[in-house]
């Protein structure tokens, strides 16, 4: 296990811990039938201190109220909708994803063009993007209710389980108790648009002769990377050589590849095929049928 990962695992079980203890989640702790016998019930009229860091571990959880149970659950489903609207209208390439924070085991509630990051509603909070900083802002959120107001966490780098480059934002949730329960997140696959970058710069530019060594080498190469990792994500999803690979996975590989792009640049068709061992009639073959499944 890395050690950004056994972090972020790290960050997410505090964060877990502490939104139980917050959202009057019982934590299951085993008692002892002496201390069972011996311990006082808790007191009634205990209240839960908001505007200071609940630092002890022993502290019980305070039950939520009905009308703050109400409030998270109206607040989910009014930004449900908006994720497949907004998932609809910026394009294949970005993903957006709705959490529920009170529950991480299967946070994911509502999910746009989840083919960036691999996910799906209920997929746990764990499955997301590496290095994502809104863990951090998340457990911050936790552990300070004092806080008024939601949570914004603006564009920073992460990378797709398949180690894909991805740009990423997240807005945290909170309730009028100032405990976050929900996360908006915004996941973005810019592939496609270094792709087009990297081709215009050498249709307009080409390579003229007095360029330098490192000019000469500088954008086909990153192109030619990009192209490669496109097609080398696609091809090995699915964890088998391509001779065992199926129709339909081959059809689904060629479908990863339309949708990051990769048949807007010169030679794609011909790359696509010699990595899937077939014919470039078959790859355009493959394309038509995949367009005419979405128009349908």
């Amino acid at each position: 296990m890395s050690k950004t990962y056994a972090k972020i695992q790290h960050q997410v079980q505090l964060f877990y811990i502490l939104l139980k203890r917050r959202l009057g989640i019982s934590l299951a702790m085993p008692r002892s039938p002496t201390n069972a016998q011996t311990s006082p019930p808790p007191t009634a009229t205990l209240k839960p201190r908001r505007t200071k860091r609940q630092t002890s571990s022993n502290a019980e959880a305070a039950p939520v109220p009905a009308a703050l149970k109400e409030e998270r659950r109206r607040i989910m489903e009014v930004l449900k909708p908006v994720v497949h609207m907004m998932g609809s209208m910026l394009g294949p390439n970005i993903e957006l994803v709705l959490h529920d924070l009170t529950n991480p085991s299967a946070s994911v509630t509502a999910i746009a063009n989840g083919h960036v990051s691999g996910r799906e509603v209920g997929s746990p909070i764990l499955t997301g993007p590496k290095d994502d900083r809104a863990f951090s802002a998340a457990l911050t959120a936790a552990t300070d209710t004092a806080q008024s107001g939601h949570s914004v966490v603006d564009a920073y780098p992460t990378l797709s389980p398949s180690g894909t480059p991805l740009r990423s934002a997240t807005v945290v949730y909170r309730d009028a108790e100032g405990i976050p329960f929900a996360a908006l997140c915004m996941n973005a696959d810019l592939t496609v648009l270094k792709l087009a970058h990297a081709w215009l710069e050498q249709s307009i530019h080409g390579r003229p002769p007095s360029a330098t060594a490192n000019e000469v080498h500088s954008d086909p190469p990153d192109m030619d990377a990009l192209m490669g990792e496109i097609i080398q994500s696609a091809v090995h999803k699915f964890g088998k050589p391509v001779q065992f690979m199926s129709k339909d996975e081959k059809v689904h590989a060629v479908e990863e590849m339309l949708r990051r792009g990769l048949f807007i640049v010169k030679g794609a068709v011909g790359r696509a095929a010699a990595a899937l061992h077939m014919s470039r009639f078959t790859i355009y073959n493959y394309l038509d049928e995949i367009r005419e499944r979405e128009a349908g």
